[in-house]
């Protein structure tokens, strides 16, 4: 099945990608994993708490 996520170039410091790193170490996520959660939980909180559409549809969380 193809991937239905779009693919991005972001460019950022190494020193910022290496707290990054360290930070989704801790928590047993990729760097990429990381980011999409932090872009998801600001978005999530920018809109007043409500659900994303793929938990407003009820799909399965992604990797699952």
């Amino acid at each position: 099945m193809p991937d239905k996520k779009k693919a991005i170039l972001l460019r950022i410091s190494p020193e910022l990608w290496a707290r990054l790193n360290r930070w989704a170490a801790d928590e047993l996520r990729s760097v990429n994993a990381q980011i999409e959660y932090l872009l998801r939980e600001a978005v999530r909180k920018r809109a007043g708490g409500k659900p994303d559409e793929t938990e407003e549809r009820g799909d399965p969380p992604e990797g699952k």
